[in-house]
């Protein structure tokens, strides 16, 4: 419990603004132990590189602060690859290739992070398939036609329903030899997806550590092509110290070309403390040795439990279609607005509950069981219960 805040349960997920799900004891140890000691974050993101790249395939990773992050240090080392002096200038971008190629269809309130280390996003394709009109999105070669000598990179929102195929990108953007950045923030599980960005072409792929992977909220993962995995890092690290004193490990050989350390990057605000590191690399160590069918089942059990605690309520419990693996408890109202009003009365108890928002409009309330305790489930089905009380 944390002094003075109210404790909430969260059903809704790894959402940021209900603090994420709670960390393995294993994560709080390493984080723990890391704060007693003391290292040097490049040889420290070094050891995150070996682990990084051996979970994903990448030829190298670091750990950032969170997905955005990620993404805005990926959209720096594009743009400034390995000149110290274009480091330096950033986010002013006179003289540097600065437009991202972005479909329409995948603008999102997280992309600002292109545009935070001075990207401009260059839209293509038309968006009829998502807002109702007809069926066309982007075709591959409208990308193509974007393509300019001031292109920095493609942006691509990895989903279930992204368009163009990213493979169909990727092909793109080899043929004209231009990063491609995978925003893939959310896109865990199912684990196969730690690899798979990256084998169908990405040049980069920025993941969240606080969400599936079940890292510190605070942390993310860039992986991918060395020089831009170097470049990215060494605009985020501290570099007060004489520049004949930083060597570069071999996991960022590239950073050896450089011909001056620069200055504080843009990315200095999004610094990762070894506490972050140490515990991401754990968390990612677990996810990656769970069996995906043993984790289904202990989510499983955990919503069977919630069920139980609440008998008379027809919950039912379903696969989650955007999350392979993932099951949800869904109770189906007659109208969104009951939905709305049992979402309130649960946020009005104590402790507060929280269920997927997303889901209210088709008059659902979805219990998702990632980010919350087994403990948590016989208190949740009694709130369900008293909600269910004040009428529909």
């Amino acid at each position: 419990m944390i002094p003075g805040v109210p404790r909430i349960i969260n059903a809704y997920g790894t959402n940021t603004r209900l603090g994420g799900r709670p960390l393995a004891p294993e994560v709080v140890a390493a984080m723990a132990a890391a704060a007693r000691v003391t290292v040097e974050m490049h040889a420290l993101q070094a050891a995150a590189s070996r682990a990084i790249a051996a979970a994903t395939g990448a030829e190298a990773g670091i750990v950032t602060a969170g997905a955005s992050a990620a993404l805005l240090l990926g959209a720096a080392a594009c743009m400034a690859r390995l000149d110290p002096g274009a480091m330096n200038r950033l986010p002013d971008t006179t003289g540097l290739p600065d437009e991202f190629i972005i479909v329409r269809s995948q603008r999102n309130m997280y992309d600002r992070a292109l545009r935070a280390a001075g990207g401009r996003l260059i839209e293509v394709g038309i968006p009829d398939r998502v807002s109702g009109p007809g069926v066309r999105d982007a075709d591959p070669w409208e990308i193509a036609e974007a393509i300019t000598p001031r292109t920095a990179a493609i942006y691509y929102l990895a989903g279930p329903r992204s368009q163009p195929t990213l493979a169909a990108v990727a092909r793109i953007a080899g043929e004209r030899g231009v990063p491609l950045i995978v925003d893939a923030a959310a896109q865990l599980p199912p684990r196969d997806n730690l690899r798979r960005f990256l084998a169908e072409g990405a040049d980069l792929v920025c993941f969240s550590g606080g969400k599936a992977i079940g890292g510190p909220q605070a942390s993310g993962i860039l992986a991918g092509r060395r020089d831009l995995v170097s470049s990215a890092l060494v605009q985020m690290l501290d570099l007060d110290l004489p520049a004949e004193e930083f060597a570069p490990p071999p996991e960022f050989a590239p950073l050896g070309q450089l011909r001056g350390l620069p200055h504080h990057g843009i990315g200095r605000s999004c610094k990762t403390g070894k506490e972050e590191i140490a515990g991401l690399l754990v968390a990612l160590q677990r996810f990656v040795a769970t069996d995906p069918a043993v984790e289904t089942a202990g989510w499983t059990a955990r919503l069977q439990a919630v069920a139980a605690a609440a008998p008379g309520l027809p919950l039912r419990l379903l696969a989650d279609g955007s999350k392979p693996g993932l099951p949800v408890l869904v109770w189906q109202l007659s109208a969104p607005a009951v939905a709305q009003r049992i979402e309130q009365r649960l946020r009005a108890q104590a402790p507060a509950v929280h269920v997927d928002a997303a889901r209210l409009g088709d008059g659902l309330l979805a219990i998702n069981p990632i980010a919350f305790e087994d403990a948590d489930a016989v208190v949740l089905g009694a709130a369900l219960v008293a909600a269910a009380e004040g009428g529909a």
